[in-house]
């Protein structure tokens, strides 16, 4: 197995120039824009592939990796919010053969605080993640939140009974048709929708 190397800011600067591919394995919560660590900029290295940690628990994460367009030959940065996690991934991507893969351990201490080149997902604020919903149910205010009323809606197609076996607490249940047309399968217009209220 290959010694991890550990990345300075400027030789992952350098390397992402010569073409290496970077890895981010945190969360995609994260990765979209979400700041779960109170970090002081959301999103990702500009360039950088998603490949949460978490994943590599799956049967098939090899396959994922490939999806991914990762490949043995190429020079591969990982990088996360610890350096363990970092380190155990970059180890798995050795034991399946990669032999160029080095970690980046300065992206919470350095990147973020420079004006380094970051990614979000477009309208990541849609997209919410659970953390979030939790902390504006329990009555705080959780990041990109500016608002003061909002409601938590459990959406199903003809399935009443999963909203009845389980939802997050306060959920108010909605069927799917209720937002479409039978004739065209398309959504309402506004004024049928507020007809209904």
């Amino acid at each position: 197995m290959s010694k991890i190397n550990s990345l300075t800011t400027e030789q992952l600067v350098q390397k992402q120039i010569n073409g290496a591919k970077i890895v981010d394995i945190r969360p995609i919560d994260a990765y979209n824009g979400w700041r779960l660590h109170n970090e002081k900029r959301g999103g990702h290295i500009k360039g950088a592939k998603s490949l949460p940690a978490k994943w590599t628990n799956y049967m098939d994460w090899i396959e994922i990796v490939d999806s991914k367009g990762l490949r043995h030959e190429d020079d591969l940065i990982i990088y996360g919010y610890t350096k363990d996690e970092s380190e155990q991934v970059a180890k798995l991507f050795n034991r399946i053969g990669y032999d160029k893969v080095a970690v980046y351990n300065h992206f919470l201490s350095e990147w973020i605080n420079g004006d380094f080149p970051m990614e979000s997902m477009a309208n990541y604020k849609s997209l919410v993640p659970a953390v979030w919903v939790k902390q504006l149910i329990d009555g705080q205010k959780p990041h990109e939140y500016d608002n003061s009323k909002f409601k938590v809606v459990h959406a199903h197609y003809r399935n009443r009974d999963a909203y009845l076996s389980g939802h997050i607490p306060g959920a108010i249940d909605m069927d799917t048709l209720a937002l479409e047309s039978s004739e065209t399968w398309n959504r309402r217009s506004l004024q049928e929708l507020c007809l209904k209220n």
